[in-house]
């Protein structure tokens, strides 16, 4: 675990790389109000990385982040910046951080904002604290990531709706939810809403089979049926999936894709308490002197993970509910 000097620590940054996720404003409220309440100045980095590049900075005191914590999105703008994956645009963002006057940084994001930051220590040192914000809860050492549970429930409300189609037309839906690389979020809304299967980059199903399981619900009088598939590498996956069932079978599968709907809205409780949680312990690690490395959550306690591992490790997908959402899909 590497540490910095905290001895002349007065002013930190804080930036949201990456896509957005609801509980981000409570984590950068959090940071803010923890920085100030122990007599740090806090200033936000404005468009992620970019702003690094760009020197578009903002003050932040106790008004800027008032009424934030409700409000999904992030108020300090968030994006993907090409120049930084090349050693040129971080040593030029390095250079423009320091002059700023900045001593350090947290930055709230996924995997690929983590790559970002261990590369920025690496090269620069400069001492930086993640906080893990991404809805696809993809980030190894920590159990949760911010937005996992708003995007969860945002899943869950819209595929209730789509049940009620699916049974007054007798009809087989395939409901497509976001998750890039993992299947975390497909997982947890195929448990919560009863989905005879789900598709997940972690276990690889055959139309065979998910047929076998349609048609034994028939069989005892089920009329409609619902899929739930993880969007994978590009949104649309469903679309295909729906084609070789039909090719396959009798059933003409509707497919729903709800895309960028489950990446806004009001974060839940557990969101925005996760935020508050890990925006804090960002601030006390850096106090403490410790940098590269994430603010998570372990069994309801907060863990400092090296940021290497957070993107170099494959968070696992949870086999218990794999296997009971199987289960209970007879």
């Amino acid at each position: 675990m590497s540490h910095f000097n905290v001895k002349k620590l007065k002013h930190i940054a804080v930036l949201t790389s990456g896509g957005d996720a609801p509980g981000m404003n409570a984590a950068i409220r959090a940071v803010v109000r923890t920085g100030i309440y122990h007599k740090l100045q806090v200033t936000a980095v404005i468009h992620g990385y970019q702003g690094l590049l760009d020197k578009e900075y903002k003050p932040l005191d106790l008004g800027s982040v008032s009424n934030i914590i409700q409000r999904g999105g992030t108020i300090i703008k968030t994006g993907r910046c090409k120049d930084f994956y090349h050693a040129t645009g971080r040593t030029k963002a390095a250079k423009n951080f320091k002059a700023a006057g900045f001593d350090a940084l947290v930055a709230i994001g996924g995997d690929g904002t983590f790559t970002g930051a261990q590369a920025l220590w690496k090269e620069h040192t400069i001492p930086i604290i993640g906080v893990p914000g991404t809805i696809d809860n993809d980030v190894y050492g920590t159990d949760f990531t911010i937005g996992f549970d708003t995007a969860v429930n945002t899943g869950v409300e819209a595929i209730d709706k789509i049940r009620d189609t699916a049974a007054s037309h007798d009809r087989l839906f395939i409901v497509e939810v976001m998750g890039r690389n993992s299947g975390h979020i497909a997982l947890e809304v195929g448990l919560a809403c009863g989905a005879e299967e789900v598709f997940i980059p972690e276990n690889k199903v055959s139309i065979k089979h998910v047929l076998s399981i349609i048609n034994r619900g028939i069989k005892r009088g089920k009329r409609s049926s619902l899929l739930i598939c993880a969007e994978g590498d590009k949104p649309g996956q469903a679309y295909e999936f729906a084609k070789e069932i039909k090719k396959q079978s009798r059933f003409d599968a509707k497919v729903c894709i709800l895309g960028h709907i489950q990446r806004g809205g009001s974060p839940t409780a557990k969101d925005r308490n996760l935020a508050s949680r890990l925006g804090a312990a960002a601030v006390d690690f850096i106090r403490s002197g410790q940098c590269a490395v994430m603010a998570g959550e372990k069994d309801l306690k907060i863990v400092a993970v090296p940021l290497k591992d957070t993107f170099t490790k494959k968070k696992r997908i949870n086999e218990d509910w794999l296997r009971l959402e199987s289960i209970l899909s007879i």
